[in-house]
């Protein structure tokens, strides 16, 4: 993928926009989350400013031999888009070393609030150039999908996030779980897929792929014409997780969670206990 425009750079950004990145930059370092930054940033501040901060933290991940492999989308249910009062979703970038191994162990820690949700993940092998993408481009360009689990986080304290918070914020993106074998899009219909996860072998979120705007291949399009539109279009090899099935669940040490989605199989991770004890 493309990395940000240099004018994500701290020489270049407003002081605002800096400050912001600051403040949660200084959260994920020291592992003490931060007030919300809406006010920082101003309380009439748009989308972009936000992702001007986001861009910002992503830019200095970068400097500092961070690679990025994908990106996620969030607010894709409906439910959740009328509780912080808007009507689209919204991204952020992923980071190689985010990714857990299926089965794995998130170490004590790691992570200020985390939260587990299921979701579809797509790999590409073609690009996605153009800002007005079609589910057919989407289709073609798809290698394979795999269930996946994100371990989405907040650097605000609380979650006492409004969407300019979790945009400025990376999207509240923590860390990522991938399933270990890839199925084609012949063989499955995203759409129809159910999906169940558990926590320590009760269900704990429900939900099938038509609660992803509609299909997780709609998230897709979605995010590969806003990405072409900022000039950062998707790459052949980039992941995509396309946006949660299923009610996010708080995550506690020694919680183990897996998450079976129909056609796609299961992917499971686990939280290590205070101590490194299992």
């Amino acid at each position: 993928m493309s990395t940000p425009p240099d004018g994500a750079r701290p020489d270049a950004s407003p002081p605002a926009v800096v400050k912001a990145a600051d403040l949660l930059a200084e959260a994920a370092r020291t592992g003490t989350a931060c007030p919300p930054v809406r006010d920082l940033i101003g309380a009439g501040a748009d989308l972009e400013t936000a992702y001007a901060v986001q861009q910002l933290n992503v830019r200095r991940g970068l400097d500092a031999g961070r690679r990025i492999v994908g990106r996620k989308i969030g607010l894709t249910s409906v439910t959740v888009q009328r509780q912080l009062g808007v009507d689209r979703p919204d991204f952020g970038a992923l980071f190689a070393d985010m990714a857990v191994l299926d089965g794995g162990e998130v170490p004590a820690g790691r992570l200020l609030q985390p939260k587990v949700e299921a979701e579809v993940a797509l790999v590409l092998g073609r690009d996605l150039p153009h800002p007005a993408c079609t589910v057919v481009d989407v289709l073609r360009a798809v290698d394979f999908a795999l269930p996946a689990l994100e371990i989405v986080d907040s650097r605000v304290r609380g979650w006492d996030i409004s969407l300019v918070d979790t945009v400025a914020d990376n999207a509240s993106c923590g860390l990522y779980v991938l399933g270990a074998t890839p199925v084609p899009l012949t063989a499955v219909d995203l759409r129809t897929v159910t999906m169940t996860m558990t926590r320590g072998g009760e269900t704990v979120s429900e939900g099938i792929g038509a609660d992803c705007l509609g299909s997780p291949l709609n998230a897709a399009v979605w995010l590969a014409s806003a990405l072409a539109e900022r000039g950062d279009p998707l790459r052949a090899g980039d992941l995509v997780l396309t946006g949660a099935l299923g009610p996010m669940t708080p995550a506690a040490p020694g919680d183990v969670f897996e998450a079976r989605v129909s056609g796609l199989g299961s992917v499971r991770v686990r939280f290590a206990r205070d101590g490194g004890e299992l």
